[in-house]
């Protein structure tokens, strides 16, 4: 959408807990957005987002879709991105389309290419890149200041809320966003792809060789609940992911630990999430800078509102970007099930 005088009527299809706590706050705190309705299927979701936000409420996706609207976000469950993908670009709408974008990548190709076809701006949602602690590492690692980065270690292991949790009756299950989660892929396909994205992001260098290595700590799935994966940028740079759903997943007090590690011939570069530590450290002494979140929905959404105002989508990480970041985490988890040890079953001797 190029200016037309008036602000982006937005719609959001999916209403769990990222559209509510990020995406639908920033919206409607974002000048040149508005918020028209807002799509899930389960009826009682729709109506809680519309009513603590004012807006409009839609159970049917068809008639989501053709109540006026320039752009949506879709943020529903993975499995439904590639019909929100195509049901909105059908009808001309510009999409932001949270990570990861699909089930694998011929699906997320198809999307792309189908956007690409029908002549909408399609993009990731990259949230991490808009912390003000994300664009201040990607400009001292562009004018030098810690030298050429040669190393980067960025990890967040915690517990994804914990395995369990209590229902409305008082009783214990497992909770539905740890098994949701997993099932999509584990961490590395659900927080790992930020960091993927980030590593490529910062360097501006792409990936040419990766591999992983897994740990299951939790039982019962096939992907594993904590991974490592190991990234060999074009120029040499090495990038060293870890992920974890599993930190403290049955404690009743867990600790989670977020950190991003570069390291230059000339320098390094720390953040840590616990008291928002953000440092650079080089020849010339130590700067420290002042932390933030890893996350900045309301900046997203900013640059989401410049695109549709302009229609320069430069400036959001693409369709593409997304892929590559899924495709490396998915192809990581795939091979570490597959070269999974497994302990012989004894068998009792005659």
């Amino acid at each position: 959408m190029e200016s037309k005088g008036h602000m982006a009527r937005i719609g959001v299809m999916g209403c769990g807990v990222v559209a509510d706590y990020g995406h639908l706050p920033a919206i409607v705190g974002t000048p040149g957005l508005e918020l028209v309705a807002v799509f899930d299927p389960i009826a009682a979701s729709a109506e809680k987002a519309a009513k603590r936000f004012g807006t409009k409420a839609y159970t049917n996706q068809e008639a989501f879709l053709d109540c006026g609207l320039d752009a949506v976000l879709v943020s529903s469950p993975v499995p439904f991105h590639k019909e929100n993908v195509f049901a909105a670009a059908e009808r001309g709408l510009h999409i932001l389309c949270e990570k990861p974008l699909g089930m694998d990548d011929d699906e997320v190709q198809a999307m792309i290419d189908f956007c690409a076809a029908k002549k909408v701006g399609f993009a990731t949602g990259f949230v991490y890149r808009y912390a003000p602690v994300s664009q201040k590492i990607r400009e001292w690692v562009r004018d030098g200041s810690i030298g050429e980065v040669r190393a980067l270690r960025l990890s967040y292991v915690w517990e994804l809320h914990g395995r369990y949790d209590q229902a409305t009756d008082g009783t214990w299950r497992e909770n539905p966003r740890w098994r949701g989660r997993m099932l999509e892929g584990g961490p590395m396909v659900d927080c790992g792809v930020h960091s993927i994205d980030l590593a490529r992001w910062w360097l501006g260098k792409d990936v040419v060789r990766s591999h992983g290595v897994g740990a299951w700590v939790a039982d019962g799935y096939e992907a594993p609940d904590h991974m490592w994966l190991h990234l060999d940028h074009q120029g040499g740079a090495h990038t060293a992911v870890e992920m974890s759903f599993s930190y403290g997943f049955t404690a009743k007090d867990p600790a989670p630990l977020f950190t991003y590690d570069i390291i230059g011939t000339g320098g390094t570069i720390r953040y840590d999430r616990n008291g928002w530590v953000f440092e650079r450290r080089n020849g010339e002494g130590t700067l420290r800078a002042p932390g933030s979140s890893e996350k900045d929905f309301p900046a997203m959404h900013a640059a989401f509102a410049r695109a549709l105002l302009t229609g320069d989508w430069s400036q959001m990480p693409s369709g593409e970007d997304g892929l590559e970041a899924t495709r490396l985490a998915r192809e990581a988890t795939e091979a570490v099930i597959a070269m999974r040890l497994v302990e012989p079953v004894a068998v009792a001797a005659k």
